[in-house]
């Protein structure tokens, strides 16, 4: 009894009161006992609590969280412990210098948003600031920039300082009757983050998350007030689909509650979790045979979009590829293991791209290749599945968070991250305004570079891709392993084994296999790399001769090595197949080109012009003097054909030599110096309602419509104009 009341008290009183509530406590259950025997008794809790008075929270409060949540297989480290190397630091340098890290300065649903004061919004939904919170948090600490650390801040002490008397967070007032929890769930995901950052914003953030929870209870026990709509509501039906089919992120921030600041409210906590998923979609059961849509929805009756729609948005389902590994944490229902893995796998055998992320021109659709995928469907994959490799530890997870890291993402920005897509096609050999949209729901202007092409959603969203990969990159193994876990160069300073150990990667990787480390430790404890899935084998050397690494894991691709106290240096490098690419099967007779994690596309130099952004919903330029002067809106076409078949038996690849410096920004058009060729021809192959390249013809029908060629293949991230999903043909 005595153990739950302490456990009760808040995490932010002060230690005397503890203490003094303690002394009482024991006094009052065990006022028979002899004053000496309940005078130890006291001490030793009293010593209990204060073994732990520097961070507030107690040991006793923590092995409270043991049996509430199932541990994650590998744990996350805080924001700040890893910051980049090499080309990640580049790109997320070019990103803060870009257009996401000045949305703050100048644009208006940052800059005049409604959270801060202002009256600038984009929907009803009020969440263009929380994404841009979600997404500066990590960008801005993963670099320690201070310029926009300050933006941040300011942005978090308005909040916080604006919180209404009942604990609602926000700008939407009770009276105004249009309170929806959707946004808050953005805001909680970078706030999180910020107090693992930046210790002066526990209290404050902490002490409001709480105190919205407990409203949050009331609300959502009040008939889901908040979260499913209501007669007599301000707003749409349509507007509370985006929390009812996303409530996986809202558990991530209450289950962190939960292991980290309970305070006296674990029970509440697990009891929003129980609500929020009640009303909320059902993912374990779409993701079952005989329920999950399979076909190219262009192909099924138009009901079965309007009946599901709340799983077949695009970045709605790449945010719920870890809606079971969320879950099961909270219900320790194993067999949410078999759900996530099906939900990954057949959402990109039956809808995804050879660049890792989903196809999904706002719906789901198919494999077509002029089928679309929305940046922020990038981004949202990259996270949702580096969460599934660390919450479960598969290697598929890992492997596939590189993949759309590596490819998907990079190739929707431009390589000085001041534009950037809405829509990328696979096949996309221009970008251009388009004499009719081959999308689903997205205008003529979606595929090409520009401010806001589309809905701002992306805009606003795209910069958390690279920090929260950088974020999750290691991984901690129990209390004695590191684990390097999304391959790139970075640095990581954390404590491992009860030491204080630091690690310096230094890679080109992906664009080669060799990573180096510098390992400073005062304890001894395990190091680990993942091995990746494509991978046909690794060595790791160290220079302390007397330790070998151990055999690699199956399950999570992991290899260990022990690592002694003092400096040492590691040497991992990465085998693969002889001819160093690999081709995979895609529809309709045509081969996705890898090497290692890259997607090697056909590369179409692109004629490029540029004019003044326009806004998204008339597609007028902005005022002048309302946009930063490195801001354009371009249209790239295509200086080469694009009607192009490959014989693959004749690929060959060029690593531009070893010692070649990667380009400044990395994902400049066509700079990196990998490259591959092989032997092509132009053939036959026909436009999607006369704007964009449709299916191939078969390959029995294709013929060449003159001599052959040498075609070149670049890393698909620096291809901006591209075909990616080549037709074959035998030359």
């Amino acid at each position: 009894m005595i153990y739950h009341r302490v456990q009760s008290l808040s995490i932010f009183a002060k230690m005397e009161d503890i203490q003094q509530s303690v002394t009482t406590l024991i006094s009052s259950y065990f006022n028979s006992l002899p004053e000496t025997f309940m005078m130890r008794l006291i001490d030793l809790w009293r010593g209990l609590l204060l073994l732990s008075a520097s961070t507030a929270t107690f040991a006793i409060t923590n092995k409270q969280t043991e049996a509430v949540l199932v541990p994650f297989a590998l744990d996350p480290l805080p924001l700040g412990s890893v910051t980049p190397n090499g080309w990640l630091r580049t790109e997320l340098e070019t990103s803060a210098a870009g257009l996401g890290g000045h949305l703050f300065d100048f644009w208006s649903f940052v800059a005049n948003s409604s959270w801060i004061g202002g009256d600038s919004e984009y929907s009803d939904l009020n969440e263009a600031l929380p994404y841009w919170v979600n997404a500066m948090v990590p960008l801005s600490y993963t670099l320690q920039d201070e310029r926009l650390k300050s933006n941040v801040h300011y942005v978090v002490d308005t909040i916080i300082d604006r919180i209404q008397s009942d604990g609602w967070i926000g700008p939407e007032t009770l009276a105004g009757g249009e309170r929806m929890i959707w946004a808050r769930t953005l805001l909680f995901l970078g706030w999180t983050n910020l107090v693992e950052a930046n210790a002066t914003y526990e209290k404050p953030i902490i002490d409001a998350m709480h105190r919205f929870n407990r409203l949050m209870n009331t609300m959502l026990k009040n008939n889901g007030t908040g979260m499913i709509w209501h007669e007599g509501d301000k707003l749409s039906p349509s507007d509370y689909v985006w929390f009812i089919s996303r409530t996986e992120d809202m558990m991530v921030s209450l289950q962190w509650l939960i292991d980290h600041y309970p305070g006296n409210q674990t029970d509440i906590l697990k009891e929003n979790i129980d609500l929020i998923h009640h009303f909320g979609s059902k993912w374990e059961a779409w993701y079952t045979n005989g329920t999950y849509v399979t076909q190219d929805l262009y192909d099924v009756p138009a009901s079965v979009t309007t009946d599901q729609w709340q799983f077949l948005h695009g970045v709605t389902v790449a945010e719920g590829l870890k809606a079971a590994a969320v879950l099961r944490r909270s219900t320790f229902n194993d067999s949410l293991l078999k759900t996530a893995k099906d939900g990954v796998d057949w959402t990109f055998e039956y809808h995804g791209a050879a660049s890792g992320t989903i196809l999904a021109d706002e719906r789901l659709d198919g494999v077509n290749p002029y089928y679309g995928s929305e940046l922020c469907t990038d981004v949202e994959t990259i996270y949702s599945l580096a969460y599934n490799y660390f919450a479960i530890g598969d290697n598929d997870y890992a492997d596939r968070a590189e993949r759309a890291a590596f490819n998907a993402l990079p190739a929707a920005v431009s390589g000085d991250w001041w534009s950037h897509q809405y829509m990328t096609q696979p096949n996309q050999p221009y970008s251009k305004n388009l004499s009719s949209t081959p999308f689903w729901d997205v205008n003529t202007q979606g595929q090409t570079f520009g401010l806001e092409p589309n809905y701002p959603c992306c805009t606003v969203n795209h910069p958390q891709g690279y920090p929260k990969f950088t974020m999750y990159s290691w991984l901690k193994k129990g209390e004695t392993g590191l684990v390097h876990a999304l391959l790139s160069p970075s640095h990581v300073e954390t404590q491992v084994a009860g030491g204080d150990v630091t690690v310096d990667c230094q890679t080109d990787y992906p664009f080669r296999n060799e990573l180096t480390y510098t390992i400073t430790t005062d304890k001894t404890f395990e190091f680990y790399v993942r091995v990746p899935g494509w991978a046909t084998g690794s060595t790791i050397s160290s220079s302390d001769k007397g330790q070998q690494a151990g055999e690699l894991d199956p399950k999570s691709g992991l290899r260990g090595i022990e690592v002694s106290p003092g400096t040492t240096t590691i040497e991992y490098n990465i085998s693969e197949i002889a001819s160093k690419f690999r081709t995979e099967p895609r529809a309709n007779d045509t081969i996705a080109v890898y090497q290692g994690p890259l997607l090697y596309a056909i590369h179409i130099p692109p004629v490029v012009s540029s004019g003044p952004p326009k806004l998204y919903n008339n597609q007028q330029p902005f005022a002048p003097g309302t946009y930063p002067p490195q801001a354009h809106d371009y249209q790239m076409l295509n200086s080469t054909e694009w009607n192009v078949a490959i014989d693959p038996s004749t690929i060959t690849y060029y690593d531009g030599g070893e010692n070649t410096a990667l380009p400044q920004p990395t994902w400049d058009d066509g700079q990196l110096p990998m490259y591959m060729t092989a032997k092509a021809c132009l053939i036959d192959w026909p436009l999607f309602r006369g704007s964009v390249p449709g299916w191939p013809i078969l390959k029995e029908d294709r013929k060449c419509l003159g001599d052959a060629f040498n075609a070149t293949l670049r890393p698909y991230g620096s291809a901006k104009l591209h075909m990616a999903e080549i037709p074959t043909i035998d030359l």
